[in-house]
């Protein structure tokens, strides 16, 4: 994996690609995709700082220098995703990397508490509206972001904590439908392939194929990307890599919509279900 560094005059620059699965410690950050995102071309050529996304990376930056980390990893600029081989090796890796890393951060950009608001232990936080609904909740791949982890904290638009995956927890069921003990870090095989789909459903990517291999990591599987094969073919090999790997659906209990009697055994099946309202 490639790693952002910070220098002690404060600079961010790529490290080299640590291929032996023995990276520093390093934060990882987790947040929602602007239109103006700092790619891996845009740091390479320096112009990085040009770019809007540049001050969700000097986020992340400054906050892994609090924590004492010199090394951070955002997935809009470590990747250089022109190279197929680097792009499917990231996604099928991104699991285990948000998993390793120290801390996660997670930075919501339509959550807006300035820095000299206080919270009224009396009262609903004027943030947590917001926080309900905020996009990063509605997207595909912040689903294994939000589990992967083993600490996570969340950050406002101003760079201001709002609490961490623990403390939040009860909210943050409540919005995703995810388990407490899922959130708490327990093993994701004690829940059933059934009950981690419907983790999903509520939940969308840009590229359909993306909604399988989004995936990936909560069930521990890999397989080639193939862009183009349209979501429900992506659902067909991932289930078929479900069942080669022993771990097969079941249906959730009193949940019409995974009826056991309809149950096929294709991936066609999960996106009928990921489509009911």
């Amino acid at each position: 994996m490639r790693l952002l560094e910070i220098s002690n005059a404060g600079e961010i620059c790529l490290t080299k690609d640590f291929v032996h699965d023995h990276p520093p410690r390093y934060a990882i950050l987790s947040h929602t995709w602007g239109i103006d995102e700092v790619s891996f071309h845009d740091l390479k050529d320096g112009t990085a700082k040009n770019k809007a996304g540049f001050s969700k990376i000097r986020f992340c930056a400054d906050q892994s220098r609090r924590h004492g980390l010199q090394h951070f990893w955002v997935d809009t600029c470590c990747i250089n995703k022109e190279s197929s081989a680097e792009l499917q090796e990231a996604i099928n890796s991104m699991f285990r990397w948000y998993r390793d890393a120290v801390i996660c951060y997670v930075y919501l950009a339509d959550v807006s508490r300035p820095a000299h608001d206080a919270d009224n232990a009396h009262e609903t936080p004027a943030w947590e509206a917001a926080f309900r609904k905020s996009r990063w909740f509605t997207r595909g791949w912040t689903l294994q972001e939000l589990i992967a982890p083993s600490s996570v904290e969340f950050y406002s638009e101003e760079g201001v904590c709002l609490g961490s995956r623990n403390s939040l927890e009860s909210i943050i069921r409540d919005i995703t439908g995810i388990p407490v003990k899922a959130l708490q870090g327990s093993s994701l095989f004690s829940f059933t392939i059934s009950e981690r789909m419907t983790w999903i459903k509520e939940r969308e990517t840009t590229r359909g194929e993306d909604m399988a291999y989004s995936l990936l990591g909560i069930f521990d599987i890999q397989m080639p990307l193939l862009y183009g094969e349209g979501r429900e073919s992506a659902f067909d090999r991932l289930l078929e890599a479900i069942k080669r790997a022993g771990d097969l659906p079941l249906p959730v209990a009193n949940d019409a919509a995974f009826d056991s009697r309809s149950w096929p055994t294709t991936g066609r099946c999960f996106v009928r279900i990921l489509d009911v309202n």
